[in-house]
């Protein structure tokens, strides 16, 4: 195949690139490079069966040859890359989201949207099940990118039943691993670099928030296999195995042997942020077989080697 992914320099649209490629398949790679870094795809540079175009999607979007499938991961994905764009954050997910549609429709081409565990909000239902609505606040600060991908599921599934698109959803749950930016503000890296740096990790609160941590390896596994399946509802993908917080710190810190320790923080976190995060997964078992492999600590484990290098 010949394939399209978008945000293709950022965090899981480098690993996406890998995995295509690996395949067998030629992929093309466009970022406007707002959160993106070329350094996340500098080993393809060369290659005959990559290519990379420096585009922001959210203009008009054209792409001389065939294509067979485009993955729109374009976007700002962390609270702090959000907050400092929010408008590009609202308009990649309704004019870039447009846009790649657009697109698939000129080239009958399978589409598969990067959504998020984030739309369902601060969960009133744990775990999130996908027939789940949300609990989110639209105008509040995280509303940029929750409304944002909102939207874009929106669109996408108006897109498969107006125009017959083969559309493809998959809700992405907290994901780890190498290649993410370790001033990105999410727990991962601010408790890695912490530790690294032998500083105490900071825990907002008591700690006993909860996510569930999925290595990059597994997702990209989850969103190959959507690809290639034939549902075109959304699909969570992420890891079941639930931890708070503060259990998350103490492992980083075992791990990293942090003389440091905890420090504990009167609780900044933005208004919305959610309490509890947990995906069921039984969708993503039954239709697709899968399932994560990669336990926390090994995962971790290659994680902490490759910050090391950076901080």
């Amino acid at each position: 195949m010949r394939v399209l992914i978008t945000g293709a320099a950022g965090f899981l649209g480098s690993h996406l690139c890998d995995r295509f490629l690996a395949e067998g398949h030629q992929v093309v790679g466009m970022d406007n490079l707002l959160t993106g870094t070329t350094d996340n795809i500098a080993h393809l540079a060369g290659r005959d069966d990559f290519k990379f175009v420096k585009y922001d999607v959210t203009n008009y979007l054209y792409l001389e040859g065939p294509l067979d499938a485009i993955l729109h991961f374009a976007s700002p994905a962390s609270p702090i890359d959000y907050l400092t764009y929010p408008i590009q954050t609202l308009k990649v997910g309704a004019l870039g989201t447009h846009n790649t549609l657009g697109l698939a429709k000129e080239k009958n081409a399978r589409f598969l949207l990067a959504s998020t565990s984030e739309i369902y909000g601060d969960p009133l239902v744990h775990p999130q099940t996908e027939d789940y609505a949300g609990n989110v606040d639209t105008i509040g600060p995280r509303g940029v990118y929750d409304e944002a991908k909102r939207y874009a599921e929106a669109i996408t599934m108006a897109y498969h039943r107006t125009h017959d698109i083969d559309t493809r959803i998959v809700r992405i749950f907290n994901t780890y691993g190498p290649r993410m930016r370790l001033d990105d503000g999410r727990v991962v890296p601010n408790f890695i670099g912490q530790a690294l740096r032998d500083e105490p990790l900071t825990v907002y609160g008591d700690g006993s928030q909860t996510r569930s941590f999925c290595y990059c390896s597994d997702l990209i596994e989850g969103i190959y296999r959507l690809l290639m399946s034939d549902f075109n509802d959304p699909v969570n993908i992420g890891n079941p195995s639930e931890m708070s917080i503060l259990e998350f710190a103490q492992l980083v810190n075992m791990l990293t042997d942090n003389p440091g320790g905890i420090v504990y923080k009167q609780d900044l976190r933005i208004k919305g942020d959610p309490q509890t995060r947990q995906p069921n997964i039984e969708r993503a078992r039954n239709l697709l077989s899968w399932e994560p492999t990669v336990d926390l600590t090994t995962g971790l484990h290659r994680t902490i080697q490759y910050f090391k290098d950076r901080v």
